[in-house]
């Protein structure tokens, strides 16, 4: 006699057709809604843009900037959540709530708050014989701070799981620190790691508030795409904001997909 299993989830046809909904109304029909208005685009209309030297600037400025900042994140993000779960300290929890600090503070607000301090004139910007503000600098400068928090959230549960007797029993056993590191820590924090560069990076790439202040948004200097698709806007050509706004979105889902397969290449088989 079969015995009936009842599902996991109770209502799972409800609970998934919500899911379907919401994901459709939020995310799926936006982004179709987006690929059908491109179309008014004619071929010659799509390759002038996709060739536009502006675009190409643009695009290579965009994304080169958000992965300098999520690559800087992964190295000062490991750090601190690596400080943060493993060390006790005066002050640990005032850091440890400020690192979601840019995830509270609206990014407009970020941004004029670097402007003001990185300018040739500001606090900071005054002590460097070079200028931080109004450069490709300034633009990855408020990349790293306004994704610096995906990382670390990422990083610090991962940290936490990871019991100290482990490392102390391998170098008790001889193993250096760089093998503790390599053959323990590495292939456990490796996928938690590339989800929190994937974070950053994606938010970077799409980041606007933050960055149009410190940018200076000068063509082919410190112009990124958000900036020139509100420029297109602003010139009432919606098709081609909207064209620039899919370039985007095929260029971030490659790259996105690619970081997955890397993920999934390098997650811990059970």
């Amino acid at each position: 006699m079969s015995r009936r299993t009842s599902p996991v989830i109770p209502g799972f046809g409800l609970t998934l057709g919500y899911t379907i909904t919401y994901l459709a109304l939020i995310v799926l029909i936006p982004l179709a809604g987006m690929l059908i208005y491109s179309m008014q685009l004619s071929a010659a209309q799509w390759w002038g843009l996709i060739t536009s030297r502006q675009v190409l600037f643009s695009l290579q400025l965009s994304f080169g900037a958000a992965l300098f900042a999520a690559l800087l994140n992964g190295i000062l993000g490991t750090v601190l959540a690596w400080v943060l779960v493993r060390y006790e300290f005066p002050g640990k929890r005032i850091i440890d709530a400020m690192v979601d600090m840019p995830f509270a503070l609206p990014t407009a607000v970020a941004g004029i708050a670097l402007t003001a301090l990185y300018a040739p004139n500001g606090l900071i910007g005054s002590l460097f014989p070079f200028k931080i503000a109004y450069t490709p600098l300034g633009i990855a400068l408020a990349l790293v701070f306004v994704t610096l928090p995906f990382v670390v959230r990422t990083l610090q549960p991962v940290l936490a799981d990871i019991p100290k007797e482990v490392e102390e029993a391998a170098t008790c056993l001889g193993a250096r620190p760089w093998q503790v590191f390599r053959y323990l820590l590495l292939p456990t924090l490796l996928p938690a790691w590339i989800t929190g560069f994937a974070l950053a990076f994606a938010r970077g790439v799409g980041e606007y508030g933050s960055v149009v202040f410190i940018a200076g948004n000068i063509p082919f200097k410190t112009e990124i795409l958000p900036l020139l698709i509100v420029s297109k806007l602003d010139q009432y050509d919606y098709a081609g904001a909207t064209g620039i706004g899919v370039i985007m979105l095929a260029v971030s889902f490659i790259l996105l997909l690619l970081i997955n397969l890397l993920q999934r290449r390098f997650q811990p088989k059970i």
